[in-house]
């Protein structure tokens, strides 16, 4: 009998020791006595491309890269904290809506994160200056078009709209487009880091855009004018919508109807567009252009025709430009 109530005696002292154990514990817990987390885990700011790279150093020191659309920021002293996340129970001096300031030459701001311990880590944030391109202002100098049957047979012909002025309707030639500017303004950054905006494309001081007519004398087939527009009014008039797809270099338009077309933007230089059984066809770009991929139908029968180029066998058109 005694030693059953010694048994009991132990249980219930047991059971007192671990119910008060398991008390201090879920106490710790709970204020954070064992914590000593004091990182950030995810962090953004306005007008922020791409997403951080954020690194524990050391016990002390971090360091976060981002990299920030210095276009659209006005005042790179008073940039916005827009998210801000941090490791359980872990707190910041700065908190999401607040300005941080990266005006300094090395483009750096700090943010030091407290764990419930007092222990603290600052975190050093360095900002590279990204800037879209596109943005500005663009004059258009020339139109040139790729096109002919046959390449290796001499058919393929690089030539600027003008110089065959005669195959163009005469009262909104293509010439109509070389007092155009095209105005492109940047107003998002996706997620995936790609660019989004309008573009006005601005009729100059003629107030007038080219109707791309092939004339009807020039129309070896009927004789009828041809209404090109759908192969070369590429860049719409007046406001659109582009995007710029950075994993392929694209460059997309999209008018106020839905209708999309889609350039790339060539860098100043000698482009060769085909080289084949001692035929050439190269275009040159004294600044830059906005080169569209046509996909026009060979025609043997009119092969070195004006009208196998530019109505036929269209094959790329290009929007020589200069950033003003």
């Amino acid at each position: 009998m005694m030693n059953k109530i010694m048994s009991y005696c132990a249980l219930a002292i047991g059971i007192t020791l671990t119910h008060s154990c398991v008390k201090d514990m879920q106490d710790d817990l709970h204020k954070g006595g064992w914590n000593h987390e004091r990182s950030i885990t995810g962090i953004s700011f306005a007008n922020q491309v791409g997403q951080p790279v954020i690194q524990r150093i050391d016990e002390s020191t971090g360091t976060i890269d981002i990299t920030l659309n210095v276009g659209a920021i006005p005042d790179l002293s008073k940039v916005e904290l827009t998210n801000l996340q941090l490791s359980y129970q872990a707190t910041a001096g700065v908190k999401p809506g607040d300005m941080l300031d990266f005006s300094n030459d090395a483009r750096t701001a700090s943010i030091i994160v407290t764990s419930t311990l007092g222990e603290t880590r600052a975190y050093t944030i360095t900002a590279a200056e990204f800037r879209e391109q596109m943005e500005g202002t663009w004059a258009i100098n020339d139109l040139v078009v790729w096109g002919g049957t046959g390449p290796s047979y001499g058919g393929g012909k690089v030539y600027p709209m003008m110089l065959k002025s005669w195959c163009w309707d005469y009262a909104n030639p293509p010439s109509k487009e070389y007092d155009n500017t095209l105005t492109f303004t940047l107003d998002k950054i996706t997620d995936d880091g790609n660019t989004e905006g309008v573009c006005v494309n601005n009729a100059g001081a003629d107030g007038a855009y080219a109707n791309f007519i092939f004339r009807g004398a020039s129309n070896p087939v009927n004789k009828t004018d041809i209404d090109l527009n759908h192969f070369y009014r590429k860049i719409p008039v007046g406001e659109s919508r582009w995007r710029r797809n950075y994993a392929d270099g694209s460059i997309t338009f999209t008018d106020s109807n839905g209708n999309t077309s889609t350039a790339t933007l060539v860098d100043a230089g000698e482009h060769v567009l085909y080289n084949n059984a001692g035929y050439v066809n190269a275009i040159s770009v004294p600044n830059n252009a906005f080169a569209f991929t046509l996909n026009g139908t060979d025609d043997w029968s009119n092969i070195y025709s004006d009208y196998d180029v530019f109505a036929a066998k269209v094959r790329m058109y290009f929007v020589l430009v200069t950033k003003l």
